[in-house]
């Protein structure tokens, strides 16, 4: 299936390793010029080299942490400067925090809802913009589930993700513009070998995951590659979980 992607460009943040790292390349093999974005300039460096060797165009590179304030702004200019204007913005940045207890200090809600929501949609609407003037534009934002298990500070910053890429989708939708979320599942990367054991994963794939394992990186990468193309124009406002059937939710 020719997903109509070449020719178009792509900023993707928290592209370092990982679901990021993975739609990035993913992108790259149909032909879409990215410019990848995260702390580590290394492993963008290794990331561009890969994609390079693979037949696709040399990314950009831009090593950024997008916490300090006007940190959004400024990559929406370093993007467009290196890829002439943004086509496609995949929201990857993020992470999540062990449970907080009620008396957490001001500082750990302000940093999770910072990282997870405000500069989500600082990023996207700076390079709005651009995308309603050229009638075409994609927004994915990586997410995350909607069942906390505790007071998890993440939680409401995903949620609040949801609601806003909801109302974004009906006003933009007039301009050829769709907006989605991913929900991520267990998905393999640095942050899941670390939080969970060898044997908890082997148990929960067992006993909770209907398909039986965790899932990689480039399994959920092909449906954000799928949502950023021309393909899925009626596709916005969704949420759509990639997590082998582990929510049990029907909707």
């Amino acid at each position: 299936m020719d997903l109509q992607l070449k020719g178009k460009t792509a900023l993707v943040t928290g592209a370092s390793m990982g679901i990021g790292r993975a739609i990035a390349a993913g992108l790259a093999a149909e032909g879409v010029r990215v410019c990848v974005v995260a702390r580590r300039k290394d492993l963008l460096e290794a990331l561009a080299k890969e994609i390079v060797a693979a037949g696709g165009r040399e990314p950009g590179i831009v090593e950024m942490d997008i916490m300090p304030e006007g940190a959004a702004e400024r990559l929406a200019q370093e993007a467009a400067q290196r890829l002439g204007r943004i086509d496609i913005l995949v929201n990857s940045a993020g992470g999540s925090q062990p449970a907080l207890p009620i008396d957490a200090p001001e500082a750990k809600w302000s940093e999770a809802m910072t990282l997870n929501f405000i500069r989500v949609r600082q990023l996207t609407h700076a390079v709005l913009p651009g995308m309603v003037a050229r009638k075409w534009g994609r927004v994915i934002n990586l997410s995350g589930k909607s069942e906390p298990e505790g007071l998890v500070a993440a939680a409401p910053a995903k949620a609040a993700v949801h609601a806003w890429s909801k109302g974004l989708s009906r006003a933009v939708g007039r301009h050829g513009i769709t907006v989605n979320c991913i929900q991520p599942g267990r998905i393999m990367s640095e942050q899941i070998r670390r939080k969970y054991s060898p044997e908890f994963r082997a148990k929960q794939s067992a006993e909770e995951i209907p398909v039986g394992r965790y899932g990689e990186p480039e399994e959920l990468a092909s449906l954000a590659v799928f949502l950023a193309s021309p393909a899925a124009r009626y596709i916005t406002g969704a949420v759509l979980p990639v997590d082998g059937g582990l929510r049990r939710f029907a909707f």
